[in-house]
């Protein structure tokens, strides 16, 4: 336990973390799509998709063992800043980014030929700066170790060694012997994830998810990625967003994915400015969005600023909602002396089979905020 901010910040068990990521990993990835340019000279484009949905089913089994045997590799810090504060995961997504972007893949494509482990060596910058590396030396094994429990082969490393030791000169081998085409999806996840990610937080998995949508020559519908992410929801639930989603889009409001730890579907109404926005001022200017986190679970959040325009509505609604309105949001120290909540992000509503009783309220309600914005 630790405090952050002022606030008491106690570390979910491993297993719940590993249980949350692993339903972010992509269920439904296609059998066929073109692939941008750039990945096509790793293998061939079926092969690439293979070997993509092998690393998928991979992640399965990863997750799995986190959940299981996550307890004797991932140790809490002494004083984690969040829920999800486990370095290990950040040192074992980035060494897989490693192992798949530093090597070439062997004539036949059953193993990767790794030249260099980044993470795992201490860097000297021009003015003789010593930078420590990324993975600290005692975890460095342990990671490897894990690995392994999830089927990796790695030779030219001694597992049973208290510190990982690589020389220039060593040429380093990892295996999968239970699904080889995996090594080329991780290879092509690798690259997408070094070359083609803008911005990365610390608490950003997105490798960990299998997120295709990266390597795909054409971008998805934001509809698309919306129902891929909503994919562990009752149906009913989820059928609810969708059309919520496409209703307010065919109002004309826009829809961006904001990623910044947690997961954000922010819906603005921007048609009449004269920039272009980016999808943190989508963000910003939200009347209302889907949220994804650890810490609150699925969410439908609402930012309501014109409830006084149509109150004779919300008095139709059920007490239950029309309590949740009048409460309003904003920060929970400052308007309820609570501990925070992150109220000021909206009103939360859980997405679960309870929001389906008051759906058709919630869709006037939504009506009625973006009509009088």
């Amino acid at each position: 336990m630790s405090t952050h901010h002022g606030e008491t910040v106690t570390l979910m068990p491993i297993g719940e973390v590993a249980r949350f990521q692993k339903n972010l990993i992509s269920a439904n990835i296609p059998e066929n799509y073109a692939l941008k340019p750039m990945f096509k000279n790793i293998a061939g484009e079926e092969d690439i998709r293979s070997g993509v949905i092998a690393f998928r089913d991979f992640l399965y089994t990863f997750f799995d063992y986190l959940i299981s045997d996550g307890h004797l590799y991932a140790k809490p810090p002494k004083k984690p800043k969040s829920i999800d504060d486990y370095p290990f995961l950040h040192h074992i997504s980035s060494l897989l980014v490693d192992i798949g972007y530093h090597s070439n893949l062997a004539e036949s494509s059953d193993s990767l030929l790794i030249s260099k482990i980044p993470s795992c060596t201490a860097s000297t910058d021009e003015k003789g700066k010593i930078t420590k590396p990324k993975i600290p030396a005692s975890s460095q094994i342990e990671c490897l170790r894990f690995l392994t429990l999830c089927g990796f082969v790695f030779t030219g490393i001694d597992l049973d060694s208290k510190k990982l030791n690589i020389s220039e000169e060593q040429m380093l081998k990892a295996s999968y012997p239970s699904n080889p085409i995996m090594l080329t999806g991780l290879k092509t996840m690798a690259i997408a994830d070094i070359e083609l990610r803008t911005k990365k937080y610390w608490n950003d998995y997105s490798l960990l998810w299998c997120y295709y949508r990266q390597i795909k020559a054409e971008d998805s519908s934001i509809h698309d990625v919306l129902k891929d992410f909503l994919h562990p929801l009752p149906e009913k639930v989820r059928d609810f967003v969708l059309n919520l989603h496409q209703h307010h889009m065919d109002m004309g409001m826009t829809c961006a994915l904001r990623i910044l730890g947690d997961i954000h579907f922010a819906y603005s109404y921007v048609k009449n400015n004269q920039r272009t926005l980016s999808s943190q001022d989508i963000y910003s200017r939200r009347v209302w969005g889907v949220s994804i986190s650890l810490k609150n679970g699925y969410c439908l959040v609402v930012r309501a600023k014109k409830t006084d325009k149509y109150a004779d509505v919300i008095n139709k609604f059920p007490l239950s909602l029309q309590e949740k309105i009048a409460k309003g949001y904003g920060c929970d120290r400052k308007l309820r002396n609570e501990r925070c909540q992150e109220g000021c992000q909206g009103i939360r509503l859980p997405l679960d089979n309870s929001i389906l009783d008051i759906s058709k309220d919630i869709e006037t309600w939504l009506d009625n905020e973006f009509t009088c914005s």
